[in-house]
């Protein structure tokens, strides 16, 4: 029987080079394009699937969770199991399936403590107090906490390259959407510093695709 480390390292990936901001970071999560549901800690095991898009086999987040959640955040979310990095670089393609509204969004998820105490990135069509945000979830309703933010993304139907860098010696979070030259968002923040990532919505649904993670144990 594969463990969980094994598991995960056949979660969708590409042999490519890591990113600059990975630069002297091991490789936590990498493998081929046969996804794995039992890599990861589901908030609604109903709301998941593996399935078949263009030939790949993807995490698919078809339907909403039905998951209640102690402080007002996300719904649907899977974590990676066994998973515990300070610094990382989190390299991904997304897609959202949801319908095409302001909120329309995909969320990122690090620095996981329990189910009300993480961090999580809202990508959405429109920024507003409560999307398109850095998010602090510390035991009480999530806080946007952004620095520096766009107006939004420009969400379609298709595939898109999505990247998370945190640095923990200064709080760094950056957040990138297809230009990986130039934040969409950007903040400091040294609530937690060490943690498990998370892939999901808040209440819309999406696909995921060569994932890969590198990081420093804490």
């Amino acid at each position: 029987m594969l463990t969980t480390f094994a598991l995960l390292a056949l979660l969708t990936s590409t042999d490519d080079d890591p990113p600059g901001p990975a630069k002297g970071l091991p490789t936590v999560l990498k493998g081929t394009e046969e996804a794995r549901l039992e890599a990861w800690d589901l908030t609604d095991k109903d709301a998941w699937k593996i399935s078949d898009d263009g030939g790949r086999k993807v995490l698919d987040q078809s339907k909403a969770s039905k998951y209640e959640t102690k402080v007002r955040s996300p719904f649907n979310i899977a974590w990676a199991k066994d998973l515990d990095v300070a610094d990382f670089v989190l390299d991904l393609k997304v897609k959202s399936t949801a319908r095409d509204y302001g909120h329309r969004d995909v969320c990122l998820f690090f620095g996981r403590q329990d189910d009300s105490h993480f961090y999580y990135v809202h990508m959405a069509k429109a920024a507003d107090p409560h999307a398109h945000s850095v998010f602090l979830v510390n035991g009480k309703d999530r806080v946007s906490i952004c620095d520096d933010r766009t107006k939004g993304v420009d969400w379609t139907d298709g595939w898109h390259h999505v990247r998370i860098v945190r640095k923990v010696g200064d709080g760094l979070i950056q957040v990138f959407f297809d230009d990986m030259q130039k934040p969409i968002m950007t903040t400091h923040d040294k609530t937690f510093t060490r943690g498990t990532i998370g892939l999901g919505t808040f209440d819309d649904t999406a696909r995921f695709d060569a994932v890969r993670l590198w990081g420093a144990k804490p």
